[in-house]
């Protein structure tokens, strides 16, 4: 079974009818891990002919995407290293149209582009060129051409530097072996009409795809096209496909280390002491023979050895903490010398966990918890900028060191939106997270975002302050969630009675069960912990006491109850 995307390409562009040809294309297949992680790009421009350079806007944003695209970091997923590189490419342009005289010196250029990245098609489109899906004898078109009609002549609507903000299509397509892409500009596809192209892909066969590509516009140009005429096909021959046998075989081509004592040594690196040892995994502070660095060492425990979804965490806690470099994560480090074992290596961090710093602060001031929180948030904002979501935020998972430096740890669950797009037959839809820490949309079904690290750092701050949780414990098994409007929020000033109203404001925001009502950035969150926000208080003030604080509401309720029952039987006695 195939492990790697194997993608042909041909292409084929002539002027046509036109002294010039303002059309371009370019595609790329990435090789090893760029194949995995990035797949294989297409992109194909036709330059608006009206404006005389427009040869240089197509040419610039095909070569211009393909090159970026495969630069992109491996964590981001297609549709924001895409968006990213094209909205980038449309304001270069705009940028280049504002300083020229007229509209004939413009550039303007469609543009269409296409990743195949694991079983997935994702098509991105602006402009009037086209993208078709070829399976068996059925085509289908891909992309809407963005023009408008004025006394019987045809415009474009959209374009590549036409506008500062871009409006760009996009869809996602499920991939089989076999299948086709087509890319075409309008010289062809505005004489060939779907069922010339199929007949046409039957004639000539998939075989040479630069030669069938060469007849298609031929084709078009015999048909009297008047325009420039290019096509790109993409033809799918494998596709990865890995079965959870090939899975696990390839995360434990390494064995587990037995459970380590002092003074054993594994690859150059000496215990020093155990951290712990526990039935997931054991921790150890190591020391490098060579050079005397200490580090944290981490392995598996034996009891995982027949878990492929736990190793693959295990595997994934060490790349993460190699791409993300930020004071406020722990990283981890490339071992020296080849491993011989399952393992990683870690900063190791003198100092104490979150939990241990609440047990020793039970009551803590909010300048303490702000020194904190706003070093968490730095360490969240690092994940989000790498398209990554964190997924675990708990008190046990946040270290303090002996100078005040915070670290977030534990990147067995992290969500890496690049990696996440691929194909696998490892169950990923157990919820991610902590009990009483996890997001509420975790529970019903939801994939993750930033705002689910906010919820479970908002619950942290919550527990900080008052000692308690701001939703009623749930159990082990409790994995689902039927509506948002289960979980009932107990005001974080009910167990702690001098907690200032904007606190509360702020925690109950950041707190909503719905993603959708919470803060929409992380620095809103802190600024509002910080500085009171006048406006979210005034809202929470004017709450009934049903929403603000429904526990005391029925007490009153109950007390009420309870008083007329006694002067009902004061009565009846008298």
């Amino acid at each position: 079974m195939s492990t790697s995307l194997q993608i042909r390409f041909g292409g084929y562009s002539i002027a046509g009818a036109k002294p010039v040809n303002q059309d371009a294309f370019a595609a790329l297949c990435g090789h090893a891990e760029s194949n995995l992680l990035k797949g294989a790009a297409a992109a194909i421009a036709d330059g608006v002919s009206s404006c005389a350079d427009s040869h240089v806007a197509s040419q610039t944003s095909v070569t211009s995407f393909i090159d970026d695209y495969f630069s992109t970091p491996y964590t981001w997923s297609v549709h924001k290293s895409a968006r990213q590189i094209i909205s980038s490419l449309n304001a270069w342009i705009y940028q280049q149209n504002s300083n020229r005289a007229s509209h004939n010196d413009s550039l303007l250029t469609t543009f269409s582009a296409v990743v195949l990245k694991s079983n997935t098609l994702h098509c991105f489109h602006v402009g009037d060129s086209r993208v078709y899906h070829v399976r068996g004898d059925a085509i289908e078109r891909l992309t809407q051409d963005h023009v408008r009609t004025e006394r019987g002549q045809e415009y474009l609507s959209r374009a590549l530097g036409a506008d500062r903000h871009l409006e760009l299509d996009y869809s996602t397509h499920d991939l089989q072996v076999g299948d086709l892409v087509l890319l075409s500009t309008d010289g062809v596809h505005g004489v060939l009409k779907r069922p010339e192209l199929l007949a046409l892909i039957a004639q000539h066969g998939t075989t040479d795809l630069e030669l069938l590509a060469k007849h298609m516009a031929q084709a078009a140009l015999k048909a009297g096209s008047d325009d420039n005429l290019t096509v790109l096909l993409m033809a799918v021959d494998a596709l990865p496909q890995e079965t959870l046998d090939e899975v696990h075989r390839k995360l434990t081509q390494l064995p587990i280390p037995p459970v380590l004592q002092v003074g054993n040594k594994i690859d150059g690196y000496e215990v020093q002491e155990i951290i712990f040892s526990g039935t997931r995994s054991h921790m150890y502070r190591v020391r490098c023979t060579e050079s005397g660095e200490q580090f944290t060492l981490k392995t598996p425990s034996l009891n995982f050895s027949e878990d492929a979804m736990y190793l693959n965490g295990f595997v994934r806690e060490e790349w993460v903490g190699q791409s993300i470099q930020h004071v406020n994560v722990m990283r981890t480090h490339v071992p020296k010398r080849p491993k011989q074992f399952l393992y990683y290596l870690g900063e190791y961090i003198e100092g104490i966990n979150l939990r241990e710093w609440m047990y020793d602060n039970p009551k803590p001031g909010m300048d303490a918890v702000r020194r904190i929180i706003k070093q968490v948030v730095a360490g969240l904002r690092a994940f989000q900028r790498a398209d990554m979501v964190h997924q675990d935020i708990k008190p046990e998972n946040i270290m303090i060191n002996s100078e005040g430096c915070v670290k977030i740890l534990d990147f067995g669950t992290v969500l890496i939106a690049g990696a996440d797009e691929l194909i696998s037959p490892l169950d990923k839809s157990v919820p991610q997270g902590s009990v009483n820490y996890v997001a509420p949309e975790y529970l019903m079904g939801e994939v993750g975002t930033f705002k689910s690290d906010l919820f479970s750092l908002a619950v942290v701050v919550y527990e900080m302050l008052t000692g308690a949780l701001p939703f009623a414990e749930k159990t082990v098994k409790q994995v689902t969630l039927k509506s948002y409007s289960d979980m009932r929020y107990i005001a974080a000033n009910h167990p702690r009675r001098d907690l200032p109203l904007w606190v509360e404001a702020c925690l109950r925001k950041a707190l909503q069960p719905n993603p959708r009502y919470r803060y929409d950035a992380l620095s809103e969150f802190l600024q509002d912990l910080t500085v009171p926000n006048t406006k979210l208080e005034a809202s929470v003030a004017r709450q009934p006491l049903i929403e603000k604080n429904p526990v005391v509401l029925w007490q009153v309720i109950a007390v009420v109850l309870l008083i007329i029952n006694l002067l009902q039987l004061l009565l009846h006695s008298s």
